[in-house]
């Protein structure tokens, strides 16, 4: 499902002449807001319910380059969820579909003025069972990496 549409905007673009690294992490903590709007838990949403979202880990991986004004598609999968906590895979693609980077995210469920995890309102349940969801034997290749040199 595309969450967010957005474009490489001329302060991103670094001295190697594309997308600096800090600003694919941007453009996915964008695509979290969308989501959050997606789910119930925009401006007002987060104000009714007192309730929002935090980035607990994110895995970011870069595999193309992005260059000025080039037009960005974010998608989004759900790998898993339980009562409190989203763990999302994001995957930013250009207008032809090829894959510039991927972040894996666990997201937490905040009780806004108790600052705790809390459950999700049932509203925001509701609506995070709709994202589109991956099979646990079927997650994207890119899912579930870990850093280190292969040896």
């Amino acid at each position: 499902m595309m969450i967010l549409e957005s474009h490489v905007a001329p302060e991103w673009v670094d001295y190697n002449g594309h997308m600096n690294d800090a600003e694919y992490a941007r453009v996915f903590s964008l695509a979290v807001e969308a989501l959050m709007d997606h789910i119930g838990l925009d401006e007002e949403g987060r104000k009714r319910h007192g309730y929002t979202l935090y980035t607990l880990e994110t895995h970011l991986c870069y595999r193309r380059e992005a260059h000025e004004g080039q037009p960005l598609q974010v998608g989004v999968t759900l790998l898993d969820h339980d009562a409190k906590r989203l763990h999302i895979f994001f995957e930013l693609c250009d207008v032809e579909g090829n894959l510039l980077a991927t972040s894996e995210q666990m997201l937490m469920g905040i009780d806004s003025e108790a600052g705790r995890p809390a459950p999700f309102p049932a509203p925001v349940e509701a609506a995070i069972t709709t994202l589109p969801q991956a099979n646990a034997d079927a997650w994207p290749e890119l899912a579930r990496r870990t850093i280190g040199i292969q040896r």
